[in-house]
């Protein structure tokens, strides 16, 4: 298992930021290499909700089914995916501070097929440099 954190503090509210992350459609116009979002169940937000997303990846298409298990409007989101014979736990948690958003997201690759218990070591760097920019996109989306 490999895990990579990301923190970003945002100055805006939590009610600005949260609803960019906990609805996937949103990303669309935040995130300039999320080029589509396609939701797989009737809600589009809170647990349950199923979603594909489809992102610019060196300079490539690749897209990803997203499920949110864990929701508390304001406070944290998680989205599990399968892919790649790697569960990608992502677990993104919001508060307040000093009158900014704290938004940290812990993510948990764990492989589950030979070949990616091999290349996710390999990947990390990418993975967090990629998490990294999205996060930004975020920030300045909130902030301008």
């Amino acid at each position: 298992m490999t895990q990579t954190t990301v923190t970003t503090m945002i100055d805006a509210p939590i009610a600005k930021v949260f609803p960019l992350i906990a609805d996937g459609s949103k990303n669309v116009n935040v995130v300039p290499h999320i080029t589509k979002v396609e939701y797989l169940s009737e809600q589009t937000t809170g647990v349950g909700a199923k979603f594909r997303e489809t992102r610019l990846m060196n300079g490539r298409e690749s897209t990803t089914e997203l499920e949110i298990t864990e929701y508390v409007e304001n406070e944290m989101v998680r989205f599990i995916a399968d892919e790649g014979g790697t569960i990608w736990d992502s677990l993104f948690t919001f508060s307040e501070e000093n009158g900014q958003t704290r938004m940290k997201l812990v993510m948990e690759a764990r492989a589950y097929k030979f070949m990616a218990k091999i290349f996710n070591p390999l990947i990390k760097g990418m993975v967090k440099k990629a998490i990294e920019s999205d996060m930004q996109a975020v920030k300045a989306y909130c902030e301008s």
